[in-house]
């Protein structure tokens, strides 16, 4: 089967090899009228928040938002692909009384605004969350990134090892990701099939099974997330949907950036996840050779532990940074 324009799933690498309306050639209001999709002024219309607050780096629109206490330690958040930074809602409810949270949507993504050919061609993933920290002020923060979200938390770490005091990597990719293994059941598979003949567009059936595959107890997560998945993943079709994404690519540059990295850095794993078990962890570990490790593995959650398990994730966070590592 060949895929015209993957979808990226997980981890900017599983691909489900379905058809974009603009690889045909159909224009993104085309392909509107064809489907339900939503445009950036609709979600905006309907998720926009009191917190919300928008901001131009490097070209590009980026939602926002800044939470907690000023002159409390920062935590800053970054989600992984086909997400929000909704990811956080949980965590940034439990912990924002003791500090401040800061959490964006990556463009493409969310509420951000759309990616120009001027901007895909010359921004790099990285720049959008440094631009962020830069314009607040931010001199410092723990990271704290789910799949590809951690992967440009190593890079913003490696790149600016002043602003990242530590790291939390969740289900991160550090090799390019071997989906040979995984078993779908029929159900997913056939969302995936049904989105090859529907010119690319995911319908609600197929994030429910999306997003059951990839926890470790499907009833964790929320109608409320489901519905979110939905929404935001039927956004009028982008030209270039993972742009601003960071990415492990061929591995070559990512390895030598996660050498760079000297930050004490947790990973905390949601063991049960099918796509990047605990032996992706045991190889992050490795490439990040000059930093000071500690491991959490929680054996019954997914890919997404901040969906599945967000109190839990939020202790485990406190207890790290209050904790685990030294105050610096």
């Amino acid at each position: 089967m060949k895929c015209l324009r993957p979808v990226l799933l997980v981890g900017s690498m599983l691909a489900a090899c379905v058809m974009s309306p603009l690889a045909h050639g159909q224009s993104a209001p085309a392909a509107a009228a064809a489907h339900p999709y939503l445009s950036v002024e609709q979600l905006r219309a309907k998720y926009r928040d009191a917190a919300s607050r928008f901001m131009t780096i490097k070209g590009v629109e980026v939602h926002y938002k800044d939470e907690g206490p000023r002159g409390a330690p920062v935590l800053y958040m970054v989600h992984g692909s086909v997400s929000t930074l909704r990811t956080w809602d949980v965590i940034t409810a439990r912990l924002k009384s003791r500090y401040r949270i800061i959490r964006f949507d990556i463009p493409g993504y969310g509420l951000s605004g759309r990616i120009s050919d001027e901007v895909a061609q010359n921004v790099q993933p990285v720049e959008i969350a440094e631009g962020l920290l830069d314009a607040l002020k931010v001199k410092k923060v723990t990271f704290v990134g789910v799949s590809s979200g951690g992967t440009m938390g190593m890079y913003l770490a490696a790149k600016r090892p002043e602003l990242v005091e530590r790291l939390i990597l969740s289900n991160t990719p550090s090799d390019p990701v071997d989906t040979s293994h995984l078993v779908m059941p029929k159900s997913f598979v056939d969302g995936i099939a049904r989105a090859k003949a529907n010119q690319g567009f995911n319908d609600r059936p197929y994030w429910d099974d999306y997003l059951g595959y990839f926890a470790g107890d499907p009833k964790r997560i929320s109608k409320k997330t489901r519905d979110e998945y939905y929404d935001f993943n039927r956004r009028t079709p982008e030209k270039y949907p993972i742009a601003l994404v960071a990415r492990i690519g061929d591995g070559k540059q990512a390895t030598v950036e996660m050498a760079k990295v000297k930050a004490p850095t947790m990973l905390l794993w949601g063991a049960a996840d099918p796509l990047l078990p605990e032996i992706a962890a045991n190889h992050i570990a490795r490439y990040l050779s000059n930093a000071t490790i500690s491991r959490v593995l929680m054996p019954d959650v997914g890919h997404y532990p901040p969906l599945e398990v967000g109190d839990r994730f939020a202790q485990l966070i406190a207890a790290y940074v209050e904790a685990g590592t030294p105050k610096l």
